[in-house]
This record gives structure tokens, C-alpha cells and sequence, in this order.
């Protein structure tokens, strides 16, 4: 699993009430990495979430996209999380 879809997910699973724009996934939800990724690499991997119906969108009345979990698919999202965590763990 690439960071930056690990990084959202694991954001969302954390605020499952979380929606927001580009710009504010990008200042809020993705502020704890070391560099702040370039806008279109998270709208590409937003749509991937979105395809895979890990995300939801919608658009707001001046057409700006929101993104927010498909709450149906949280527990895959946490099996996900957990897979890519485990894999990061170091051998003994």
C-alpha cells in the first residue's frame, strides 16, 4: 500500500466524521508528514480511494469536492491498516 493512501485512510479510520476539499485533506489530515504532498498526487489518490469505494465524494453547491469514508467499508479500511502495519513491522 503506498503512503499517501495509507496516510488518509489511517486518518479517516482515526475521524471516521471527517470530510474535506483537497486543500484541507492536504493541511489537516496529511499535516503530520515530513513534506507536504503536491496536490495533484492526492487528487490521484483520492480518485483511487473513490474507484475502490473506500471514499466518498460529493460535490458542494460552488462545485468544490468533498471527500469523506464510506462508512459501509470501515472494517475493510481496518483490515487494510492492519495488513500494511503488519507487513512494516520488523523481523525478529
Amino acid at each position: 500500500m503506498q503512503q499517501l493512501v495509507y496516510d488518509i485512510l489511517a486518518y479517516l479510520a482515526e475521524h471516521p466524521d471527517a470530510q474535506d476539499t483537497i486543500e484541507g485533506i492536504i493541511e489537516w489530515w496529511l499535516s503530520g508528514r515530513a513534506a507536504k504532498p503536491n496536490v495533484a498526487l492526492v487528487e490521484e489518490t483520492l480518485t483511487e480511494l473513490v474507484d475502490l469505494g473506500l471514499v466518498l465524494t460529493r460535490r458542494s453547491k460552488d462545485a468544490r469536492a468533498y471527500y469523506k469514508v464510506n462508512r459501509q467499508k470501515l472494517t475493510e479500511i481496518s483490515a487494510m491498516l492492519a495488513r500494511h502495519e503488519g507487513a512494516d513491522a520488523p523481523e525478529n
